[in-house]
């Protein structure tokens, strides 16, 4: 029996929920990768047409790993580096004003909220 298979099921069901979540972020991030670039450099990212797919190459690699429990500690800490990373550098609404600070705001905490499901995995993955 694989780790995966002797997880129990609420765990492969919270899994697969945070890891649709992730996949529709990563293949999103990939589609819209042009934009994604122009942001990053906008917020002074370096080499943003090497980085911007690199991390999210990496947020979906990690969320495979998640997924299908392979790998989890480094999965969970690739997820905990990429939301670090990535999120009060793109999200950083408190020096915005109107729509774009709502909107960066909303995605700052569902980003937040994402990063203490990563840590909460990180330790699942410790303690297997």
């Amino acid at each position: 029996m694989t780790e995966s298979e002797s997880a129990p099921a609420p765990s492969r069901l919270g899994r697969a929920l945070y890891g649709g979540i992730l996949a529709y972020m990563a293949v999103d991030g990939f589609r819209n990768n042009d934009k994604r670039v122009a942001i990053a450099e906008e917020k002074g990212v370096p080499m943003p047409d090497v980085l911007v797919p690199f991390v999210t190459g990496m947020l979906f690699v990690a969320n495979l790993g998640i997924v299908l429990w392979k790998f989890p500690r480094a999965s969970a800490g690739a997820l905990i580096v990429f939301f670090l990373g990535t999120t009060p550098f793109i999200h950083n609404y408190w020096t915005m004003d109107g729509k774009e600070r709502q909107g960066n705001k909303i995605n700052f905490l569902k980003n937040v909220a994402l990063l203490g499901g990563a840590i909460v995995l990180l330790d699942e993955a410790s303690d297997q």
